[in-house]
């Protein structure tokens, strides 16, 4: 254990991924890390659910890139295993569509070789030049970018050159569709940025990266849930010698001049601190944490300008019986796609059909329900509040009998008798439970307008020592992303704390 009794000293608002990863860095290079969290649980919008003995986790739940997991522990000597045991899973994906066709998507070359026959014969050598295509804009995206904070325009500027040879100003789905002419396939190839809050049709080319990064890490799962790989990270983090407090909102982040000084939570509890970073909401970030420096009414007139990502409607579901047929991962697309994608990015309505992301762990990893039994969610991106101002208590109920429907209709014919609990997590939930803007579940829209160093900066322009880490800054949502972010930001606020 390093000696922190002369250690500067940081605090670490949120324990999401991107706090808890950006924690875990600043304690292993001997900075005394204070991690505060608003709730009684630590895991930010990796909430979990007990009920009647299954575990709901509240989401992510698509694991990829171990590799930048297992860094943290690496950085102390320390082992991912001794915290977290990472379960592979396969197919990566099942696509379902009305017609009644499944695609199964994975890394198994052979196996998606004979897919991608079967569903879009024809497309195999379109297929092939996409996949060096995203091999390329992940190597300049990703690899080489996505660890690096966009402080000034003269670092967007440096990697514009690289941006503009792969096209990043045209939209996953146009570019999808340059190399393939399967509508299924284009489907199939396009709907992952959906999981960062992106529309494949707006969101940039450069998110075509998630191909190449799912083909080389694999996709996985955390046993027991992600909710245990949130425990393993608050545990190896307590091993080096952080400081955990939950279940105490910030209040404020005090500022002396262009500083920020001293952090005070709704208990009464102040300390001061040589750094402060934010891995709440960033619009909370500035328009209530820092509301006493001028900064933040600033910088939260700015973001109220901004497009933001919708939000989800969630549907949490323990059922009697193991459906072994089910793979962990379903999408079960709804009859329109570019139609739908409209409704909820542009024209901020209800509509009446929907694509559903489902959710089965309980088929890779038993122990989250009870023996006989299976967990599930069902998943569907709505509007946000600012364009869908809906009463969710009505509404909500008459959404989750419409989607069981169509999880019934199309999966489990008896969904009904079988159900022993229910849920549901709509976009209010996000608002009240995770002070989330408008109730976004995933912060800024990617676009390519909101991102690299036109996104929440790594470290703000004015209070010189107050961070941002998360999914409201480079390089945006997902696991992958809110951990790359937390490698930017330490970085940051290593060289300035030296």
């Amino acid at each position: 254990m390093m000696d922190l009794t002369s250690a500067k000293r940081a605090c670490v608002i949120g324990a999401g991924f991107g706090g808890l990863a950006l924690a875990i860095r600043l304690q292993s290079s001997g900075i005394a890390t204070t991690l505060i969290e608003a709730r009684d649980k630590p895991g930010g919008r990796a909430y979990v659910w007990e009920r009647e003995g299954f575990t709901f986790d509240a989401g992510p739940t698509v694991i990829t890139d171990p590799d930048c997991l297992k860094e943290l522990w690496a950085l102390s000597g320390h082992d991912l295993s001794e915290d977290v045991e990472l379960m592979p899973v396969m197919p990566f994906y099942r696509l379902n569509w009305p017609d009644g066709t499944n695609f199964d998507y994975s890394n198994d070359e052979a196996t998606l070789r004979r897919e991608i026959d079967r569903v879009a014969p024809g497309d195999l050598a379109g297929y092939a030049e996409f996949l060096e295509y995203a091999a390329g804009v992940y190597q300049e995206g990703y690899v080489k970018l996505g660890h690096v904070p966009f402080l000034d325009f003269a670092s967007m500027v440096k990697a514009a050159p690289a941006m503009i040879r792969y096209h990043a100003w045209r939209s996953v789905y146009s570019m999808v569709s340059h190399y393939v002419k399967s509508e299924k396939l284009r489907e199939a190839l396009s709907f992952h940025t959906l999981l960062v809050g992106g529309n494949p049709m707006t969101t940039s080319a450069i998110y075509a990266l998630i191909h190449k990064l799912e083909k080389d890490g694999g996709v996985w799962w955390a046993k027991g849930g992600t909710n245990q790989l949130v425990a393993g990270m608050v545990r190896h983090f307590e091993r080096l010698g952080g400081k955990v407090m939950l279940h105490d909102p910030v209040l404020r982040v005090h500022t002396i001049g262009n500083r920020a000084s001293e952090v005070e939570t709704v208990s009464g509890w102040k300390e001061r601190f040589d750094a402060v970073a934010s891995n709440a909401d960033i619009m909370h970030s500035y328009r209530d944490l820092l509301a006493d420096n001028p900064r933040g009414p600033a910088m939260a007139r700015k973001l109220a300008k901004k497009r933001y990502s919708p939000s989800l409607f969630v549907v949490h579901f323990g059922v009697e019986g193991s459906w072994p047929g089910i793979p962990h991962h379903t999408i079960l697309f709804g009859p329109r796609y570019k139609g739908l994608l409209d409704d909820i990015y542009e024209h901020g309505v209800l509509p009446h059909d929907f694509s559903i992301y489902l959710h089965h762990p309980t088929v890779t990893d038993p122990s989250v329900a009870p023996p006989g039994k299976s967990t599930f969610y069902a998943l569907v991106p709505v509007a946000h509040m600012g364009k869908l101002p809906i009463d969710w208590d009505q509404v909500g109920p008459l959404l989750e009998s419409r989607i069981l429907a169509e999880v019934g209709r199309r999966l489990i014919p008896d969904i009904d008798d079988r159900i022993v609990t229910k849920f549901h997590y709509a976009p209010r939930d996000f608002a009240l439970d995770l002070n989330a803007w408008k109730g976004s579940a995933f912060s800024l829209e990617p676009l390519l307008t909101q991102s690299a160093f036109f996104r929440g900066h790594n470290r703000d322009d004015k209070v010189e020592n107050f961070y941002l880490v998360g999914a409201g800054t480079h390089p945006g949502a997902g696991i992958p992303g809110v951990v790359g972010s937390a490698k930017a930001t330490a970085k940051l606020m290593l060289e300035d704390l030296q």
